[in-house]
């Protein structure tokens, strides 16, 4: 799987009808959806679409039409997320209408066309699972854990020290997080 290092944009023109397509985090979605009908008030659509994992590693995709005819444009955009194995991922078409019907194959073109854009501009990663875990070690490993917690892509969320050693709590990556639990077990 895959996903994005940072969101993308593109811009593409059917039949004078402009797509304004933007590739975001999808936790951020709600946030951007909201900002672009604030600066697009005079736009006719903005069609969503998003995959990503939940708590329980479930995939979640889901595409919406915005008013376009049903199945015209949020499930191509969905199809172009899924095509390109993108995950936590969500695109936003919005579309400015200009005066000549595209018909529904015309639709869908467009709008899996104006995804496809804004997926070629983006910096394409992999998708690395990422995940949360407790540490423990006694006072004399103590700079030995702080050390491992120092890894690229570990971040230390919270210490807290008591008469039996160091507790620390870490997010990152999860095939480094379960090395570093198997190494200092929680008492």
């Amino acid at each position: 799987m895959k996903t994005i290092a940072r969101p993308a944009y593109a811009e593409t023109e059917e039949k004078k009808s402009r797509f304004l397509a933007e590739l975001v985090f999808y936790e951020d979605l709600a946030t951007r959806v909201g900002e672009l009908r604030s600066l697009h008030p005079k736009a006719n659509h903005h069609v969503t679409a998003y995959r990503y994992l939940n708590d329980e590693e479930q995939l979640i995709e889901h595409g919406k039409d915005d008013g376009e005819p049903s199945g015209t444009s949020g499930v191509p955009c969905l199809k172009v997320l899924q095509g390109r194995d993108l995950i936590n991922v969500a695109v936003i078409v919005t579309r400015y209408f200009g005066g000549t019907k595209l018909g529904t194959g015309g639709l869908v073109r467009a709008y899996s066309g104006a995804a496809n854009a804004a997926c070629s501009e983006a910096e394409i990663i992999d998708y690395i699972p990422q995940g949360e875990a407790e540490l423990f070690a006694e006072f004399s490993d103590a700079g030995t854990l702080e050390q491992a917690c120092g890894q690229d892509g570990i971040t230390v969320l919270d210490r807290q020290f008591d008469t039996t050693g160091t507790r620390i709590k870490i997010a990152g990556p999860r095939e480094i997080l379960c090395e570093l639990a198997e190494r200092f077990p929680l008492p």
